[in-house]
């Protein structure tokens, strides 16, 4: 798949993805964590694409190993920003991101959030509270 029809699907997906969640009462003007997902099986390539991700401003957290289930193992980060819901910013982070993970040969796997708002289930509040609200 060319870069540029990747751009398009991963645009589309972005528009759901912020539609779904403004949908679902998150709020539209707070400031979200933004967590852009690099894949790869070689970690020489993925500590690259890091270290470009650091350079373009985001905070990169560490590398980490995943099994999956065929066994195989593929090493993971993400680039992270924070800033509204905004599809525009969205936008440019993905294309920047996207151009970066095929330069370095590794896997864009798109981006993810947290809902925002008052209706948050108690349960994941209380699941919050044991940690520090984010994925391990």
């Amino acid at each position: 798949m060319s870069i540029e029809s990747q751009l398009k699907a991963q645009f589309a997906e972005n528009r759901d993805i912020v539609q779904a969640l403004l949908d679902d009462g998150s709020e539209p003007d707070a400031e979200y964590v933004i967590e852009h997902h690099f894949s790869s099986t070689n970690f020489d390539r993925l500590e690259k694409a890091a270290v470009d991700a650091f350079k373009l401003g985001f905070e990169v957290n560490d590398a980490e190993e995943m099994e999956l289930e065929d066994g195989s193992v593929i090493f993971c980060f993400d680039a992270v920003a924070h800033h509204k819901l905004d599809v525009a910013l969205i936008d440019k982070a993905t294309e920047q991101l996207l151009q970066l993970a095929t330069k370095q040969k590794v896997d864009y796997d798109g981006w993810g959030t947290y809902f925002v708002g008052d209706d948050m289930d108690e349960e994941d509040e209380d699941e919050d509270e044991e940690d520090d609200g984010f994925p391990h």
